[in-house]
């Protein structure tokens, strides 16, 4: 095939992509199960049509933190037609486009729904070729002070387990001039003081701010002038605004701004605007696999996850692992409001990051920050409580923690009686720090990737420094001068543990990578601490198993398991000291193999540790079977879950991207590894991210190489070209 033929063949394939993968439905739904997620990074919604032709959406806001810190949505829109959107035998066609971030219903009217990808805006269009009725109005379901009861409980999980009752405030509706409505929720009190006080910081406290005092989120519906009678087009814009403010009349007049911005925006070069972030989105990267019959399901699954990450990837807090921004009022078989999701308001590092790992090798770059700031926010406190806790210097973030960095109260314990300052009551997290390791490694891949010396200095190190400091300082070092990592556990399946595998494999990689930067971002002292304290580290656990040697969870194990975790893998992902191209991969095969959990659902990681491994039909196995499973509740096909959590798991579906980009990709130091774990009967067009500022783009198909593009050209000499694998060997 000629040059000009696979460059014809590559754009058509890119050009298809993602459309091919639109969800339509041509009826509409019973009720939000049935929800399509939509959003801009920041504000999410779940759209749906009712049987009675109601067009319905719920609102979410990353920052949108009740005084409970639960993460609750804003409200609900209902716009209603007359003559219905919906006639009982006409046709309805309802379309998730994926190439504008929109969704576009035909029926009775058209109707299409967008969050401004550049604005906090939500626009709805009606039209029809006769003139019709329409009405947007507001619901709210927050109306008066209601206790939370019985299983409702675990949506303020950090709280459930209090001595007092939790109570969900009401929101606050006003009718403004001009056809608009307001709304907004805003914090009269906040479970921060408390939270300090039973934490033992009291004492710091006035160092601090409350980040949930006086949080104001809400919004005001605004009416286009011509949907004041019958006409053959409705517009209606709905402004978002969410922040602290010291009274309630400061937030209106904030909200002022986008209100009357609302009604001046040009808003058909708003939607050309926001069509070209989505474009420029899509352009970005891809990852397209046909040729097989799990091909279609797995790419699918990869362009509908990315979509949901890209909808609520860019606010001022990291995506919620337990439904994101596109919880709603059914799931898991049950029904509540639309503000619950089990295991509520706090971050759990181990799910977390799951979203952010994928985002390196698609170019998200700007999703990932959120997650970032906010250990960089919580740093001075995180600071503060290793000094009360332990009396030395250095932080260290617990694995869950509300976003400001504190314990779940729950978890801490609330009975202190005769228990020291620092003494955390839950096993699963009492000595679980392995996962500020991870952020450090994840942060110097985001800097191998982008070259961003100002992440460096500005981030990175301000980190880096005191969580090493932290294991540097708590640790004593044993007869051999080495570290001895004790008390500890080895994530949350071996609770009490000597020198945890996850840890020790994570200093390992933090500090060569710390120590691989250029020399002028970091200095002699710095590098001098990193040297002697990898200088201390002691060799990875291993253990024998019928005769052979595997790596082991940690060198010395005092308790029964607890979890279902396999942290002796760790070792694979996120560390990764064993793999393809590395020494002793049959150590890590072995290891892989004798593993105690076998897994692929919600956080469990045995599709990408296969990836790493360059098993490529187990890859394969799993991460098809995970994007085939989704939540048998919901209508949307990428709504995954619940799994350990809540629906959509956002763990199960990242969980896949990393997955099947592995597969196709592997990169370390310079060196970049195309098909190590790639099944030989997949065809692939893809376009991915490398470090160095790369991007790899190629046509694999039909057991050849078509097309194979590297920018930087100069980096085309890194490349390592693998063979895809047959399954039947």
């Amino acid at each position: 095939m000629n040059a000009i033929m696979l460059c014809t063949f590559s754009f058509l394939a890119a050009a298809m992509f993602p459309d091919r993968y639109n969800v339509v439905w041509d009826s509409p739904s019973h009720d939000s199960s049935g929800s399509m997620p939509l959003g801009n990074g920041d504000i999410g919604l779940n759209v749906w049509v009712e049987e009675n032709g109601d067009l319905v959406f719920y609102i979410a806001k990353s920052d949108a933190w009740c005084e409970n810190a639960r993460l609750v949505k804003l409200g609900r829109i209902r716009v209603q037609c007359t003559p219905p959107l919906v006639v009982p035998g006409k046709p309805f066609k309802q379309t998730l486009d994926l190439r504008s971030g929109s969704i576009l219903i035909e029926a009775a009217h058209t109707m299409r729904v967008w969050v401004d990808a550049n604005r906090p805006m939500i626009r709805i269009e009606a039209e029809s070729r006769e003139p019709f009725d329409a009405t947007a109005r507001l619901e709210i379901w927050r109306t008066k002070p209601r206790k939370l009861k019985g299983e409702e409980l675990s949506s303020a999980y950090g709280l459930a387990e209090g001595p007092g009752t939790v109570t969900v405030d009401p929101d606050v509706q006003v009718a403004l001039p001009d056809r608009t409505v307001a709304w907004y929720h805003r914090n009269e009190r906040s479970i921060w003081p408390d939270t300090m006080r039973l934490q033992g910081m009291d004492g710091w406290r006035p160092s601090g701010n409350d980040p949930l005092w006086h949080r104001t989120f809400g919004g005001a519906l605004v009416s286009n002038p011509a949907s004041e009678a019958s006409a053959t087009k409705h517009e209606w814009t709905v402004a978002i605004h969410a922040v602290q403010t010291g009274d309630v009349e400061e937030w209106y007049r904030q909200l002022d701004e986008p209100t009357t911005r609302a009604r001046k925006t040009d808003w058909p070069a708003a939607w050309t605007a926001h069509e070209a972030w989505w474009h420029s989105f899509w352009e970005r990267s891809w990852l397209d696999v046909d040729g097989a019959p799990d091909a279609a399901t797995v790419s699918r699954g990869y362009a509908l996850q990315r979509f949901v990450s890209a909808c609520a990837g860019r606010g001022a807090y990291p995506i919620k692992f337990n439904g994101s921004l596109f919880n709603v009022d059914h799931g898991g078989g049950k029904k509540f409001d639309a503000d619950f999701r089990a295991w509520g308001g706090p971050y759990w590092f181990q799910n977390t990051r799951l979203a952010y790992w994928p985002m390196l090798a698609s170019g998200d770059f700007e999703m990932m920050p959120p997650f970032f700031n906010m250990f960089l926010d919580a740093l001075p406190f995180a600071k503060a409580r290793t000094q009360t806790y332990f009396g030395h210097a250095g932080a260290f973030f617990p694995e869950t923690m509300y976003f400001w960095g504190a314990y779940t109260n729950d978890n801490y314990g609330w009975d202190r009686k005769n228990k020291c300052d620092g003494f955390v009551d839950n096993r699963y997290i009492r000595w679980h720090w392995e996962g500020q390791l991870e952020l450090l490694a994840m942060m110097l891949d985001y800097f191998a990737y982008t070259q961003d010396e100002a992440f460096v200095r500005e981030k990175l190190l301000p980190l880096a420094e005191p969580i090493l400091a932290f294991f540097d300082m708590h640790f004593k070092r044993g007869a051999d001068g080495k570290l001895r990592m004790d008390p500890a556990q080895a994530l949350e399946t071996w609770q009490d543990v000597v020198d945890p595998l996850p840890e020790l494999a994570g200093l390992q990689i933090v500090m060569g990578g710390l120590l691989g930067l250029p020399e002028r971002l970091t200095n002699d002292a710095q590098r001098t601490v990193w040297r002697r304290l990898r200088s201390e580290l002691p060799t990875v656990p291993t253990r024998e198993v019928v005769g052979n040697t595997v790596l082991a969870a940690a060198r010395e194990i005092r308790d029964e398991v607890r979890n279902s975790e396999n942290p002796e893998l760790y070792a694979i992902f996120p560390f990764r000291l064993y793999g393809v191209g590395k020494p002793d991969l049959d150590l890590a095969l072995r290891t892989f193999e004798v593993r105690r959990v076998k897994g692929n659902r919600g956080w469990q990681q045995d599709d990408t540790q296969a990836a790493f491994l360059g098993l490529a039909a187990e890859a394969r196995r799993r991460v098809a079977e995970r994007f085939a499973t989704k939540d048998a509740g919901s209508r949307f096909p990428a709504f995954w879950g619940p799994n350990f959590d809540w629906i959509p798991d956002q763990d199960h579906g990242c969980n896949g991207l990393m997955a099947l980009q592995t597969m196709l990709m592997q990169c370390e130091g310079r060196a970049i590894r195309l098909f190590p774990a790639w099944p030989k009967e997949w065809n692939v067009d893809f376009q991915l991210f490398a470090p160095f500022n790369t991007r790899v783009k190629g046509v694999y198909r039909d057991g050849h190489v078509e097309s194979l593009e590297v920018a930087p050209p100069e980096r085309r000499q890194d490349v390592v070209i693998l063979d895809p694998q047959d399954p039947l060997k």
